[in-house]
């Protein structure tokens, strides 16, 4: 797969205030060396049409990739949401939609700041746009990206590759020994991938919308409020009827640890005002569900109230996270299973409560 080197998109059209950054000023040759973190077999991504010409974008497990995204083939150029994890995820996205496609990325959209969805964009050349929020862009560029989320699912690589070398080492029965080593292969190769991160942020920002329109097909990146992270950013292809939402709205429920939950709901009902029958998220597989929004709105609204009141009696987040039961979401959420609730989650909410930002 070809990444675009030379031509200016043809039409890029914004309609709230959107600013194009400096360019990131270096890129790698095309007959460079892979990322650090490159060392698997087999694909990285199954993708799946979900209408002609777009696709969900998913992790196989063969590499640590982090988000699902989404490919958007136009008749001159791709369109891919999201960079992923690392620069070797990014790269083996570029590389294995060749299988789908020989047109050249010239569009990146990160829909929000979080690692897991970004941390790749430092692959592209400043030719391609790689397009996000404002904030998302303020985040990578300032070490936003490295925070809490980043340090509660990555931060802790070390530690587990030293236990499963302990465990490597002491098994006995050579099977078990060889799935512990494949384990252990698996992982310090996601931790060279971390290790060679340098989060860049995106070259093209927006404030509330901005549209493309490749060929027949408009492409509007949209933002209707904070969420997920202070500059969640939906992609609406209206002539497919197909939304990617990132992690705003995915099947299950979200990790809210930098979240706005006493916003979030509002966001939510914008997304309802789209016409669309496909939502393309962040993690999980493509649904048509839309009462997946209403099921969203209900639980953290109920959320913020519970974990409200036991703010006002004093309790500590990990009290009350330990407190609150959601199991009348069940039906909704089936992971689910009893009382509590991550006690991130809570920590953000008392946050807030407490006049955080």
């Amino acid at each position: 797969m070809r990444i675009a080197k030379a031509h200016a998109p043809a039409v890029l059209l914004a309609f709230a205030a959107c600013q194009a950054a400096d360019p990131p000023s270096s890129a790698p040759a095309d007959d460079a060396a892979p990322p650090p973190g490159s060392d698997f077999e087999g694909p990285a991504f199954e993708f799946e049409e979900v209408v002609p010409g777009v696709y969900h974008a998913r992790g196989t497990g063969s590499l640590a990739v982090g988000s699902h995204g989404a490919v958007i083939v136009n008749e001159e150029d791709v369109l891919l949401v999201e960079s992923h994890i690392s620069p070797a995820a990014a790269q083996a996205v570029v590389d294995e939609i060749e299988a789908l496609t020989d047109r050249p990325v010239r569009y990146v959209v990160n829909t929000h700041y979080h690692f897991d969805h970004a941390h790749g964009n430092r692959i592209y050349p400043p030719e391609v746009h790689v397009i996000g929020h404002e904030v998302t862009r303020e985040m990578l560029e300032n070490g936003g990206s490295m925070g809490r989320s980043y340090q509660m699912f990555v931060g802790g690589l070390p530690d587990q590759i030293a236990a499963l070398e302990e465990q490597a080492a002491a098994a006995e029965d050579e099977e078990e020994r060889a799935e512990l080593e494949g384990r252990l292969a698996y992982m310090r190769n996601y931790l060279a991938g971390q290790e060679a991160v340098e989060p860049m942020g995106p070259n093209t920002t927006l404030s509330e919308r901005m549209t493309l329109f490749r060929g027949d097909r408009e492409i509007r990146l949209l933002f209707f409020g904070r969420g997920h992270t202070g500059g969640d950013v939906v992609v609406h292809l209206p002539g497919e009827r197909v939304i990617v939402t990132g992690d705003l709205l995915v099947p299950g429920l979200p990790y809210m640890g930098d979240g706005f939950l006493d916003e979030w709901d509002d966001t939510l009902e914008h997304l309802k005002s789209l016409d669309f029958d496909w939502v393309l998220p962040g993690h999980g597989n493509p649904f048509q569900d839309r009462e997946r929004i209403t099921y969203l709105q209900e639980y953290m609204r109920d959320l913020q109230a519970r974990a409200a009141e036991l703010h006002a009696e004093g309790m500590t987040y990990e009290e009350a996270a330990a407190r609150i039961d959601m199991t009348d979401h069940a039906d909704n959420y089936p992971q689910i299973t009893g009382p509590g609730v991550p006690a991130v989650t809570v920590q953000r909410i008392f946050e807030l409560l407490d006049g955080g930002s």
